[in-house]
């Protein structure tokens, strides 16, 4: 993708809309259309990197009631011809074609990598990379399971959404609580990851959501991980120009 003089690349994460109800995430809801309403004037393409909702799983014909300011932004931003990509997080793991169909917005299940100008970006929400995070990577293969997706899908909404709403909320990150903190490079599992997928390939810049904590790190002296930090307190988004990519705080 070349990216044209004046033209901006744009990247955000883990706004966890509905969390710890509609009601008080609302206030955020807007402040994130606002953005993306500014952001739309010289936008050449814009990555959300997963977990726009706190929870979101796509009924045979429903979808989660709610956000529609945020739907109605990203269609209006979509047909006005600005390409969008979507990296599903752990709490919409469950896309299967509403924003491709309805929003014209591409979807992906796994990190990808992309080239702006000449630059390299390997990007993806992160949840599941790196050594560790074992527990996590064990419930990924229940949740995103068939048979378990498909006995979820049989219970009425309500019931549903409610039970995984609750769920959900039980985690102090989530909620947004202040808890996290930087661990060091050698306990970041996501730098781990990155430093490994190094010894494959060169890339530019490492872009992954997920830890809710805006970081920046340098894995050597041509290549950079960057975690978007989140939009419960920090809200942080990344921004390249053509050359350079940096971490700015709306």
């Amino acid at each position: 993708m070349n990216i044209p003089k004046g033209k901006k690349v744009y990247f955000a994460s883990d706004n966890h809309l509905g969390a710890p109800t509609k009601e008080e995430s609302f206030p955020r809801e807007k402040k994130f259309v606002a953005w993306l309403d500014e952001i739309k004037h010289d936008a050449a393409a814009i990555f959300l990197l997963g977990d726009l909702f706190d929870f979101w799983f796509e009924y045979k014909t429903v979808v989660p009631k709610g956000f529609t300011r945020t739907l109605g932004k990203l269609a209006e931003i979509s047909d006005s011809g600005i390409p969008i990509y979507y990296f599903v997080g752990n709490h919409d793991l469950w896309m299967h074609g509403y924003f491709e169909e309805e929003l014209n917005i591409d979807v992906f299940h796994k990190p990808k990598e992309f080239t702006f100008n000449d630059k390299s970006f390997f990007i993806g929400h992160g949840d599941g990379l790196g050594p560790h995070d074992k527990g996590y990577k064990r419930m990924k293969k229940i949740f995103t399971n068939p048979f378990f997706k498909w006995c979820f899908r049989w219970l009425h909404p309500d019931l549903g959404v409610k039970l995984a709403q609750y769920m959900s909320v039980k985690n102090k990150l989530i909620s947004g609580d202040d808890d996290a903190k930087f661990l060091g490079e050698d306990k970041e599992w996501l730098v781990q990851y990155a430093k490994r997928k190094l010894e494959e390939k060169h890339r530019d810049y490492f872009i992954f959501g997920h830890r809710h904590l805006p970081l920046e790190v340098k894995l050597n002296d041509h290549s950079s991980y960057i975690n978007l930090g989140d939009w419960i307190q920090y809200y942080t988004y990344g921004v390249f120009n053509g050359e350079n990519m940096e971490l700015k705080r709306y």
